[in-house]
């Protein structure tokens, strides 16, 4: 009888010193998506994409216009003036092309170091957040992949979270 009272002692000692966890779960997708800087950093790179897409569509109509008076002087010219001509406009059209391709890959690229910036960003706050309010445990979860298969709706964190991060934003 002793040994079952003191073991039941033990017992309780031991989760009376257990701290209960704190679990909380945010929806990656909509904290990224709905994040106001998210929303702002896209529709600025539109914007460049659009000046891009107009800087690309002025240099081919110019090229084009090259064109059209290259092909009236090579026929006014030699088989072998008009020969070096073509070759000439396709060397500059190669070039043209490449400068296109290196800008639009430069504009991805800047595009998707400030996203993966952004994630850090969001990463850390959650972080912090997380340690300033006691939670022992954030989990993230997204319709790609899904983690948190069920949570209560007093775990889900993602709109505190979200106000949370635009109101650090607007600041």
């Amino acid at each position: 009888m002793k040994n079952i009272v003191y073991t039941l002692l033990v017992a309780l000692a031991f989760t009376s010193c257990q701290k209960e966890k704190k679990i909380g779960y945010i929806d990656n997708g909509i904290v990224i998506n709905d994040f106001q800087e998210k929303i702002d950093l896209e529709a600025k790179f539109q914007t460049k994409e659009e000046a891009f897409k107009k800087k690309a569509d002025s240099i081919g109509q110019a090229f084009q216009l090259e064109v059209q008076q290259t092909q009236i002087t090579a026929q006014k010219s030699s088989k072998k003036k008009a020969q070096e001509l073509m070759g000439g406009l396709q060397q500059k059209q190669q070039l043209l092309q490449q400068q296109m391709q290196f800008e639009q890959q430069q504009l991805t690229q800047n595009f998707q170091t400030e996203i993966d910036s952004l994630i850090i960003k969001v990463k850390d706050f959650v972080k912090d957040y997380g340690k300033t309010n006691g939670y022992t445990y954030i989990l993230g979860t997204s319709d790609a992949a899904a983690t948190v298969l069920y949570g209560t709706d007093e775990n889900d964190l993602t709109k505190i979270v979200l106000d949370a991060l635009n109101e650090a934003y607007k600041k």
